[in-house]
């Protein structure tokens, strides 16, 4: 370890050991078994690591983003849910997702036509591509176009191009905040087509409440459809987390409409049962 290492990678009774500071309250550590990539973009600190319990993880600034053991989860449940539910998404919009995860999995649906996915770092991706193979799958269909640029900027040019739009943030900190935005979601509103539909992930029903919350709040304002659903994901805090769809007409999952291939969590069972909410988050 160097001067420069940063303060959440540590090394302690000669163990390396990653700790996830949940805004002071919280404290998540995993022991690594060796740094695989270390760089900062003019955005981030970008890291791959090998740890012993998840495979390698996507670190940004710190924050476990995604797994080789566990990142199928999250991915599978922000693609397959609102593609079942449009009839027929020819053009999707992912901002975000540089990992390449959820590309991966909209790249399943034969139908889809075209992927615009819009990353602000490009780092991420090359890192993810070339180290995390395991959620990238190396991503290269010529279907999806790779565009780094600002997804707020980019969906503020659009107006009715897409069928379905898949905001796949990372905490509302640093670069990721504006994806929370209200004046964001009604870009996205007017970068869909007339029966169209976007998602987002919005946090933890436990730890992340006041921004579950707003999101849903936002999203229902500027849709006025809005659904949420759930998924387990052991390394995001609380392992519960939500998702929110806004809609303009379809709102119903269609399980045959999924593509299952390679898929290891999502079944008929989980897209039907995703949006049946606790008591607590109905409430």
């Amino acid at each position: 370890m160097t001067q420069n290492t940063p303060a959440y990678l540590l090394e302690k009774d000669g163990n390396l050991w990653l700790t996830e500071d949940e805004h002071g309250d919280l404290k998540i550590s995993y022991r690594i078994k060796e740094v695989v990539f270390d760089q900062k973009s003019n955005f981030q600190h970008v890291m791959i690591l090998d740890s012993h319990a998840f495979g390698r993880m996507l670190v940004l600034d710190g924050i476990v983003q995604t797994t080789s053991k566990d990142g199928h989860i999250y991915n599978e449940m922000i693609t397959h849910v609102p593609l079942s539910i449009h009839p027929d998404p020819k053009r999707v919009l992912i901002i975000g997702g540089g990992d390449c995860g959820a590309a991966r999995e909209v790249a399943k649906y034969r139908q889809v036509e075209q992927i615009d996915m819009v990353e602000i770092d490009e780092l991420v991706v090359k890192a993810c591509k070339e180290y995390l193979p395991e959620v990238s799958g190396r991503l290269s269909d010529p279907r999806v176009n790779v565009i780094f640029d600002d997804g707020v900027k980019f969906a503020r040019n659009k107006e009715k191009e897409y069928d379905v739009i898949i905001v796949d943030s990372s905490d509302p900190i640093g670069p990721a905040e504006v994806l929370f935005e209200k004046s964001f979601y009604q870009s996205l509103h007017r970068a869909l087509k007339d029966d169209g539909l976007m998602v987002c992930q919005s946090q933890s029903p436990i730890f992340h409440r006041d921004v579950m919350e707003q999101t849903y709040k936002r999203i229902q304002e500027v849709f006025g459809t809005a659904s949420m659903y759930t998924a387990v994901v052991p390394t995001y805090p609380g392992g519960l987390w939500s998702f929110t769809i806004g809609t303009k007409q379809y709102t119903e999952p269609d399980p045959e409409k999924v593509q299952r291939k390679d898929t290891k969590y999502v079944n008929d069972s989980i897209l039907l049962s995703c949006f049946s909410l606790p008591a607590f988050m109905r409430k």
